[in-house]
């Protein structure tokens, strides 16, 4: 029997597409490559394709302080790729019937205020996961990042209504780490249970997600799990594992390549899972809704995959890229980035977890990856993102570097003249608390009440304009600080702001507004 022409084209057309996958010892030679290139001690890498795990496979070392190995169970913080699974719990609740995408979050928390009356009497359950608020990028982030704060989700929830809009309500998108805390207990009330037990016991273990668990307190073996790695005076070496009360909802996951899998193949199967996909977690209709656009993000160039639209989701980023629809999410904590991404039509998932805080990593891996199925001309991302990445430190370092030469040149002019008085003591900002100045030995030194890493020197800069550089140096996050004056010579308020382009979003100073209390 002889076959149409036109099918014979399409199997001919699917045949090259596949025989472009990369090889495992290709991805072999990637991985080691990439962690070379970006200093990153420790990656694993799952492939899942057409419903299976088809690579699943741990590089390099799971800590620099006990050299154990990565396997395709070591676990990771998935940080904010937990966003999915709160969206997910919240579309399960959805299909019972418990809850809208469109109910007013009032209904379920009627405690739940932000600045705006208006913005707070018509915020839904679907405005909670689409980063439309009119919040800043990261706002409020301080209260759990770094980890090691002291608020807890009944905070988050009240401190919203301090903070200020940027944009108008559901006009424009920006990142929002808090909101998710708040869906984690729209989860929590329409659910009958807390976050972490419903994540646990409706996602995770239908799934078989066995090692997995919604926080690191949570997890009942932890023989293999990474430690966090950061570049700490220009050499990477483990520092503190980032410690949250109130954010698990937004990112506080651990995971495996392993588990992730079989996550990621639920998703690929539209809910469905087990034997011959003969289970339901959620239905087809809530996944449509978690995978379509719901705000616009903005594409400024086309770039290498020929991308015109991206949108986010519910939980995910989509996008275009080669004709192909793309779905992913990224997520980053102190020490450990990772990324899934999942190309529905090719029926292909790619998870990438690290314990280095550098996402050029996974990034060049992933688009490595991703080529090889699209059938893309041949790119090495590791040298041109590697390149990149070097570029963008420099450029940082040159600035700071200059910055603390004219410390420096302050410090030797001031030979001990001027006060710092008129700016020793403490200030207060409504949402994040108390901040200290105080003396100590004669140095000049800040201190917060609520987040206790956010301690370090202050130093004269220009006027009125200080600078703290934190004790805790894994934190690329020193910042400038603006007081203001009275009549009386003395400070009224405190205003703070990165110093290096490169600090982390989260760090948002420049959301604080300290007033001088005593």
């Amino acid at each position: 029997m002889r076959l149409p022409l036109l099918l014979i084209a399409f199997l001919l057309v699917c045949a090259d597409a596949s025989s472009q996958a990369l090889s495992a010892l290709q991805i072999d030679s990637l991985v080691e490559r990439t962690m070379k290139a970006f200093d990153v001690p420790g990656i694993a890498v799952g492939i899942v394709k057409d419903g299976k795990l088809i690579h699943a496979k741990g590089y390099g070392v799971r800590s620099l302080k006990t050299r154990e190995r990565v396997d395709e169970n070591t676990l990771f913080g998935i940080a904010s790729n937990t966003k999915a699974f709160t969206a997910a719990a919240l579309g399960i609740l959805v299909d019972e019937g418990k809850l809208g995408w469109d109910d007013k979050v009032i209904k379920h928390i009627p405690e739940f205020q932000l600045y705006d009356p208006y913005v707070t009497q018509e915020f839904t359950v679907r405005d909670l996961l689409t980063h439309r608020s009119g919040l800043g990028l990261g706002a409020g982030d301080l209260m759990f990042f770094p980890g090691g704060s002291s608020f807890t989700q009944k905070d988050v929830i009240h401190n919203l209504r301090f903070l200020k809009p940027v944009s108008g309500f559901r006009t424009k998108y920006d990142y929002d780490n808090l909101l998710y805390i708040v869906a984690g207990e729209v989860v929590a009330r329409a659910g009958g249970r807390s976050w972490d037990d419903f994540v646990e016991e409706r996602l995770l273990t239908p799934l078989g997600m066995a090692r997995s668990a919604a926080a690191y307190d949570r997890l009942r073996d932890r023989s293999n799990v990474i430690d966090a790695h950061a570049p700490v005076g220009g050499k990477v070496q483990v520092i503190p594992r980032h410690e949250g009360k109130a954010d698990h909802a937004a990112g506080g996951i651990y995971s495996s390549v392993a588990d992730l899998g079989k996550w990621v193949a639920l998703h690929l199967a539209h809910g469905k899972y087990g034997e011959a996909l003969g289970k339901v977690l959620f239905s087809d209709e809530v996944h449509e809704e978690m995978w379509s656009p719901q705000t616009i993000l903005p594409v400024r160039a086309p770039g290498p995959y020929n991308t015109h639209f991206a949108a986010y989701g519910l939980g995910f980023v989509i996008a275009d890229v080669k004709g192909h629809k793309q779905v992913s999410h990224t997520g980053g904590l102190e020490g450990m980035v990772t990324q899934v991404t999942m190309l529905p039509e090719l029926n292909l998932g790619i998870i990438v977890l690290t314990n280095q805080q550098e996402s050029g990593a996974f990034y060049s891996i992933t688009s490595q990856i991703k080529d090889g199925y699209l059938g893309m001309p041949k790119r090495d991302w590791v040298a041109q993102d590697s390149t990149e990445r070097k570029a963008s430190l420099e450029g940082a370092r040159q600035l700071t570097d200059s910055l603390w030469q004219a410390i420096s040149l302050v410090q030797k002019a001031k030979k001990g003249k001027g006060s710092a008085a008129p700016f020793v003591g403490t200030y207060r900002d409504e949402w994040f608390g108390d901040v200290t100045i105080s003396e100590k030995k004669g140095r000049l030194w800040f201190d917060s009440k609520r987040s206790p890493k956010l301690t370090g020197e202050v130093f004269a800069y220009r006027g009125d304009t200080f600078i703290v550089k934190w004790d805790d140096r894994s934190m690329d996050a020193d910042a400038f600080l603006d007081f203001s004056r009275g009549q009386d010579g003395k400070a009224t308020g405190l205003t703070m702001k990165p110093i290096s382009p490169l600090t982390d979003f989260s760090y948002d100073f420049q959301d604080l507004d300290l007033k001088r209390v005593r």
